[in-house]
């Protein structure tokens, strides 16, 4: 029996906005893999290119947890939801899943493993991290649309300085995570 390996990594977790997005991924036999690199070290424009050829030469999914989920559960714990959704979301069980970290979802039925910067070093976790960071970025860069003043198109969310001004500035929005320091910061002074 061929070992069915998939690779899980996630993305948004340090974002102040917006869902977390997970992604899991078993790689064909044909695909790549020296092509294949974190999502952090390569440009946008090459993610788009990689996210299309993954696709192609792989079976994935995408899974998320919203705001209020992270709210709720935080975003550790909806950060494994999120991953856990990926995972069975897939077409095929994989035998084995390694997962970018060091924890993994509650999943008894499942083979799981975490690899501590597996997003580096195994390429079924980097095609994870691509997907996962290219489904994220277009939701954000469409409500970016809507919400113009943050410059989410540009920062993702992230807590950059031009965002925690526009916060300050123009307040916070229901996308917002409102437990996280800053915007927790922000509304206490308010």
């Amino acid at each position: 029996m061929k070992k069915i390996i998939a690779g899980v990594d996630e993305a948004g977790r340090g974002s102040l906005i917006g869902p977390v997005y997970a992604a899991a991924v078993i790689l064909k036999k044909n695909i790549n893999k020296k092509s294949l690199k974190d999502s952090k070290k390569i440009s946008k424009q090459k993610r788009e290119v990689l996210d299309k050829y993954i696709k192609k030469n792989s079976i994935w999914s995408v899974g998320s947890a919203s705001v209020k989920e992270i709210e709720r559960l935080n975003i550790l714990n909806a950060t494994l939801l999120a991953m856990k959704r990926a995972i069975r979301k897939l077409k095929k069980k994989p035998n084995l899943t390694l997962i970018d970290g060091n924890k993994t979802p509650h999943m008894p039925y499942y083979n799981l493993r975490y690899i501590v910067k597996g997003d580096q070093k195994i390429a079924e976790i980097s095609a994870a991290s691509i997907i996962a960071k290219v489904s994220r970025d277009k939701v954000i860069k469409n409500l970016s649309k809507k919400f113009s003043g943050y410059f989410w198109d540009k920062n993702y969310g992230y807590g950059t300085k031009k965002h925690i001004l526009a916060i300050k500035k123009l307040g916070v929005t229901e996308y917002h995570r409102k437990k996280f320091r800053p915007i927790h910061n922000i509304l206490t002074k308010k």
